[in-house]
């Protein structure tokens, strides 16, 4: 089809198709390709389905003897049929992206968004062949016969195991591990795990081979990894810490209560400096990034503490710097991405977005629990220090744990290790030559030849490139629906920060709350992140498709924020606290999609390296961020009246303008 598209381009430059019969004729010879796959499909799945049936007239009359060399050979039997259903599963997937690139490349050639109409009058077709190859589900059937019939034949405790009698007891089988991994791969399956896992951007690599594994378990350590996770847990205790009592520490300071947004952000500032050479510092260690990272953040604790005593709001911002400075978030990421077991990888993806949720509800319920007073020597304690020196002595106890219990791992990032897995499907291609029952459908030696020679160019261009090596080369392989989703992140982190930052400001000034209501609202916000997950994860996104839950959650967010204005003199704690309430909880869903997507449509190349996909979600959600706490103290000047509504201006614009954004780019989410 590449073949046909030069053929294509050439006929039309030379006046002999005009483009509205190389639209017909491309999506004919398209249409056919995709019913020769889904037969093809659908034929495999007939003959495993046989096999499995008469391997089934086998086992129930095994099961009568007991004869246990014949149950080895039965079972082994099945594990053949299981290698033949992932041969299967990946041929599957190599044509899926076939799909994906030949629509892809169409676009390209033509400047015409081929993709959009091919995916509108397909996908959503009654009849769509399309689905049957993106959404197909009759495999799922197979896996569910072959992992019955394995349990059936495993011993447990002088019986047969049934997967139906004992539905908490998993088959620890590595065939059917491999096929669920690959099934998993093809459909992007939603779990709780997974979609937790989707918020921290951590790529899962395909499978590998036995030896990979090994090799990975015997570099794996437990302790490092958890030391990790406390890492990210403090420090997003550490920065939502002081949203309670930032305004009254600014007032202390002889400023206005709004700087407390400059307050808050000064740790956001640092932080999209310090993502990037922490990034960069991770393709060497591992060990000394979060060593610099915890004195860092101690010695800002310490300097945020001290700043009261000293009455100098530059200590204040300075200290608030140096923890923006400490921030190795990047680090946890690719200790788990190159360090982690790929068994383990989305538990360990899952406990990263926990951590950092659990942080962020810690953070401001500590501080509620901070409302004491005392002098020692000269140092105050008080509910604007405390948050300093509890993080402090928290640091310290962290540095001393890391220095005694980090192990490095014996090997560092290196391109080679770190390059995940492209959707070229190259290493699918070459493990079906071996063994491969979608030969029928596969070019013969001599097509295969012209076309290798065909994309010699083409693979110089596209493959022989390594990562991004700066901001800029990353940010020229953003395609329009990549752009489109760093622009939803932003969004989103956006909304999110102008509502929890400028809580304390507005609720004393509407409500008169105190220092702990704040700290139990923000509390109770932070805790709603792993249940609203957890209903989305397991049941939503087995109902709907992540493109339809994207626009559902801006809607949403779009609604939340509206709600918020203050229309009339009086503003209402009811109408505050539900506004509040379907914002973040809806930032939330649309931020575990908005990443799930995110990592679909990026180029491979923004898989790897110290310019990747997380490194640029990261700066613009740290941006917004900054811009979002900047926004607040701007608006300060103008009165404690009007921050409220003029702070949602902003955030109202950049989500309507993201709908926008998805509608147009709607149909290349798939």
């Amino acid at each position: 089809m590449k073949k046909m598209l030069k053929q294509y381009v050439q006929q039309t430059q030379l006046g002999g198709k005009d483009r509205e019969q190389v639209l017909k004729e491309f999506s004919r010879v398209l249409d056919d390709q995709i019913e020769r796959i889904v037969l093809f499909l659908l034929q495999q799945q007939g003959h495993l389905a046989n096999r499995i049936e008469e391997l089934g007239e086998q086992r129930a009359a095994l099961l009568e003897q007991h004869d246990i060399p014949q149950v080895f050979q039965l079972r082994e039997a099945y594990r053949e049929v299981g290698r033949d259903l992932i041969n299967l599963l990946r041929f599957v997937d190599m044509n899926a992206t076939g799909i994906r690139k030949i629509l892809k490349k169409f676009d390209k050639r033509f400047g015409y968004r081929f993709t959009d109409y091919y995916v509108t009058t397909r996908a959503n077709h009654p009849y769509s062949q399309l689905q049957q190859v993106f959404k197909q589900v009759g495999i799922v059937a197979v896996v569910g016969a072959l992992s019955r019939n394995l349990a059936y034949l495993q011993d447990h405790q002088g019986s047969f195991l049934s997967i139906y009698d004992h539905p908490s007891v998993t088959l620890k089988d590595p065939i059917i591990e491999q096929v669920n991994h690959a099934v998993q791969k093809l459909t992007h399956a939603t779990s709780f795990l997974q979609f937790l896992g989707q918020h921290a951007l951590i790529v899962q690599e395909d499978s590998q081979s036995g030896s990979e594994d090994l090799a990975d378990d015997q570099s794996y350590h437990f302790m490092s990894l958890l030391l990790n996770l406390v890492n990210t847990f403090l420090y997003m205790v550490n920065t939502y810490i002081i949203v309670p009592t930032a305004d009254d520490y600014s007032i202390s300071l002889g400023a206005a209560a709004t700087v407390c947004g400059i307050i808050i952000g000064s740790m956001a500032v640092a932080q999209v400096f310090s993502s990037v050479y922490f990034s960069a510092w991770s393709n060497r260690s591992y060990f000394r990034p979060l060593v610099f990272s915890s004195i860092m953040l101690l010695s800002g604790n310490l300097l945020y503490a001290l700043a009261y005593d000293l009455n100098s709001l530059a200590v204040l911002l300075l200290g608030r710097l140096l923890c923006g400075l400490g921030s190795a978030r990047a680090v946890n990421r690719r200790y788990i991405s190159d360090c982690v077991p790929l068994k383990i990888r989305l538990q360990a993806s899952a406990g990263f977005v926990s951590a950092s949720a659990l942080g962020m509800a810690c953070g401001p319920a500590l501080a509620g629990l901070l409302q004491i007073r005392f002098k020692m020597y000269w140092l105050t304690f008080n509910q604007s220090t405390l948050p300093g020196w509890v993080m402090c002595i928290a640091w310290l106890v962290y540095l001393l744990w890391l220095w005694i219990s980090f192990k490095e791992p014996g090997h560092f990032a290196k391109s080679s290790v770190n390059a995940q897995p492209s959707e070229t499907g190259d290493q699918v291609g070459a493990n079906l030559d071996e063994e491969d029952p979608a030969k029928p459908l596969l070019v013969a030696t001599e097509g295969r030849r012209e076309q290798n020679a065909e994309d010699d160019d083409e693979k110089l261009s596209e493959n022989s490139h390594g990562s991004a090596t700066s901001i800029i080369a990353a940010y020229k392989l953003l395609t329009p629906s990549v752009k489109v989703q760093l622009l939803i992140y932003f969004m989103l982190k956006y909304a999110m920060e102008i509502l929890l930052s400028e809580s304390s400001v507005i609720t004393t000034y509407y409500f008169n709350w105190s220092t702990s209501v704040v700290a139990i609202f923000l509390a109770s916000l932070g805790l709603t992140v792993l249940p609203v997950n957890a209903i989305v994860g397991s049941y939503i996104t087995n109902l709907f498709e992540d493109r339809q839950i994207l626009v559902a959650s801006e809607i949403m967010v779009l609604i939340g924020i509206i709600m918020s204005f203050r229309f009339t003199p009086h503003y209402s704690i009811p109408q505050y606290v539900s506004s509040a309430l379907i914002t973040f909880v809806f930032a939330e869903v649309l931020e575990g999609v908005n990443l799930s997507l995110l990592s679909r449509v990026m180029s491979s190349r923004l898989a790897r390296g110290t310019y990747n996909g997380g490194l640029l979600s990261t700066e613009a959600g740290t941006l917004a961020r900054v811009v979002a706490d900047a926004t607040i103290t701007a608006a300060g000047y103008l009165g404690p009246d009007l921050l409220l509504n003029i702070t949602l201006l902003p955030p109202l614009v950049i989500c309507i303008a993201s709908i926008a954004a998805t509608v147009c780019t709607y149909n290349t989410l798939y």
